[in-house]
């Protein structure tokens, strides 16, 4: 029942990330996230490798102000901050050199509380040929990296190093002495803009950039800005699946109650406790669309037996239809999901059920300690 997708067909891709996001909080922007979904996706994949999406290529930013109908894709990369003002640094550059430096620009704090006052150009000279052994980074070296018209961003977090320096092609800088035309990127622009209240900083027409996208989600206030996060998170996971196998099935409840009637025939010519075994692990499968016709407001029992019924005269793709509150050809209805979906939930349940029941016993910690005299 399975129905084979290829990557160019990009209204399968945004049917199957649509039915995600039905149920979601977000779900009247589903025509905009969908579509958003699949082409970070598909921006992303390696043709080396055409079958493995790494999600953490994805950066999604939130950024409060606006509305969802102003969430993007940026082909380049985005600081939720502003560019450091303390100076008068410039926030705008055009065909920039940008390195990202993992050093301490700052002199370590001591116990005595010190500064350095430069009263003249001569002082001022004097530091800046003994730089490499006296860098600062307080307002006095913020003012003589703004003269230089350097843009600086401070207080970048350790964990978008990586995605930073895969997107601008560059290498970290450790030391001042690394200091190398090679380890820098390059972009066409740098620019810091006002959204709503705040400000970001966005990188684009970067030289050489990696496979990477930048997802810029707004929203009106926190509680949106999270679901439309969460949503889009589970569209991209979605795209991810149908990248990995590239196989649709209807939705629905359809693949489960198809499989639990294949498996009761099945059983019906095993013998022993292979044939109970079988029959109820079929039963089982039963348990989703019961569940779905339940959480439906729908008589489950009636849905179930009807599901069966219509699945047993050959419809395959008949499922429960939640907003008709009856059975239809659910494919028809655009209710699709991965095949990797289902296979993979199936294959975990059963490998965890089959851990359970390889346990002979139970050791509670109660009873080591009493055992151990603890």
């Amino acid at each position: 029942m399975a129905v084979p997708v290829e990557l160019t067909d990009r209204d399968s891709l945004v049917k199957s990330a649509s039915t995600s996001l039905n149920s979601k909080v977000v779900s009247q922007y589903s025509t905009l996230l969908a579509p958003l979904a699949v082409d970070a996706v598909l921006s992303v994949v390696d043709p080396a490798k055409p079958e493995v999406v790494d999600l953490r290529d994805i950066r999604i930013v939130k950024k409060l102000g606006g509305t969802v109908d102003d969430t993007e894709t940026v082909k380049g990369l985005v600081f939720d901050k502003k560019a450091s003002h303390a100076a008068g640094g410039p926030t705008r550059m055009e065909n920039a050199k940008i390195a990202v430096i993992q050093f301490q620009i700052s002199p370590p704090k001591t116990d005595i509380e010190q500064s350095i006052v430069v009263s003249d150009y001569t002082q001022m000279d004097r530091i800046l040929k003994e730089e490499r052994n006296y860098i600062l980074v307080t307002d006095l070296s913020l003012h003589y990296l703004a003269k230089a018209k350097i843009l600086v961003i401070k207080d970048v977090e350790r964990d978008e190093i990586e995605f930073i320096t895969k997107t601008l092609n560059c290498l970290p800088i450790a030391n001042i002495e690394h200091f190398r035309a090679e380890k820098l990127g390059y972009a066409d622009l740098v620019e810091e803009v006002s959204l709503g209240d705040g400000k970001i900083v966005k990188i684009t027409g970067i030289q050489n950039m990696g496979r990477t996208t930048t997802v810029l989600v707004r929203g009106s206030n926190q509680l949106v800005l999270d679901e439309a996060e969460r949503s889009l998170h589970d569209a991209l996971c979605v795209v991810r699946c149908l990248v990995s196998k590239r196989f649709l099935i209807a939705g629905g409840g359809a693949p489960e109650i198809e499989l639990s009637r294949q498996l009761g025939a099945w059983a019906k010519v095993l013998q022993g406790m292979e044939g109970y075994c079988v029959k109820s692990f079929a039963e089982a499968l039963e348990v989703v669309p019961y569940t779905l016709a339940e959480n439906a407001g729908l008589n489950p029992i009636a849905i179930v037996t009807e599901l069966r019924n219509r699945h047993a005269q050959g419809e395959i793709n008949t499922g429960i239809n939640v907003r008709k509150g009856q059975i239809t050809n659910i494919l028809e209805e655009n209710v699709v999901q991965p095949l990797l979906v289902s296979t993979s939930a199936i294959t975990l349940a059963t490998e965890c059920v089959r851990m359970i029941l390889k346990i002979d016993d139970i050791v509670t910690f109660d009873f080591i300690m009493l055992k151990w005299g603890l």
